[in-house]
């Protein structure tokens, strides 16, 4: 792994790493949690990987690996699904590149990595805490799925670090949701600034310095909203209602509404 790439081959892994796989036109990443023998636990919508229910799910279904016809003997089945599943390497990977998920990196490096969801600022636990995480969870659930708010990669960053972001209405946990949000969010903030310079590479250049500044910010490892819930803590109070991540629904002009955190 380095600056330019987290790739890495299926011989360096070991369990309890966060790994990810691009998909079509690098329109989003598939994360999960690698257990060992070739195996992940991840986090899903109903059994697909990525979804809203809303009609911004036809860009990205269009960019999710095509299922197999015949069923994986190693994977959770159909009729098992439930958000959090169990599938073999291969399948989680669907042709893709593996890359693994960086932590406890430097401010630099993070802020040079321009494009969110590849790493963080937080530390990960040990190896075999995060695989117990993944694993209690597979039996246990991870609440509902939300693209913007509780997603597969707020999932690994879970299993790996045992934070949770506490506070309501805040769009955008993932680093994966703050690179799509923040591009746009960018370009509005930054517009003030505009005043400054005339120029359009000045323009472009304060727009991205305004997209790195809300990354940094917005880190899982740099929040001061986030807290630590043990996993049987989480799952308890999932259970009894007492933490609810409630679905947003998405009008059709695709504008993202916050999901409501309940504790």
């Amino acid at each position: 792994m380095g600056l330019l790439s987290n790739r890495v081959t299926r011989e360096s892994l070991t369990p309890g790493d966060h790994i990810y796989s691009w998909r079509t036109a690098y329109i989003y990443a598939h994360h999960g949690i690698y257990v060992g023998d070739d195996t992940v636990i991840h986090f899903t919508r109903r059994g697909q990987e990525v979804g809203t229910g809303t009609a911004l799910d036809l860009l990205l279904t269009s960019s999710a690996p095509a299922r197999a016809r015949e069923s994986c003997p190693t994977c959770t089945t159909a009729e098992e699904e439930h958000g959090v599943i169990f599938s073999c390497l291969n399948c989680f990977l669907a042709g893709g590149i593996l890359y693994r998920f960086e932590y406890a990196v430097s401010p630099a490096l993070f802020l040079a990595k321009a494009r969110g969801g590849t790493c963080t600022l937080a530390v990960s636990d040990e190896d075999d805490i995060v695989v117990h995480r993944a694993k209690y969870l597979l039996q246990n659930g991870f609440g509902c799925y939300n693209v913007f708010k509780n997603n597969c990669e707020d999932f690994a960053i879970y299993c790996k670090t045992e934070l949770l972001v506490a506070e309501q209405g805040r769009i955008g946990q993932s680093g994966q949701a703050v690179s799509i949000i923040g591009g746009p969010l960018a370009a509005v903030l930054s517009s003030p600034l505009r005043m400054l310079t005339t120029n359009v590479y000045g323009m472009a250049v304060t727009a991205f310095g305004v997209y790195c500044a809300s990354r940094y910010a917005t880190d899982i490892g740099m929040r001061g909203d986030v807290v630590k819930i043990p996993v049987e803590e989480l799952t308890r109070r999932l259970a009894t209602g007492l933490l609810q991540v409630v679905e947003s629904q998405m009008p059709m002009n695709l504008v993202p509404q916050s999901p409501q955190l309940v504790s």
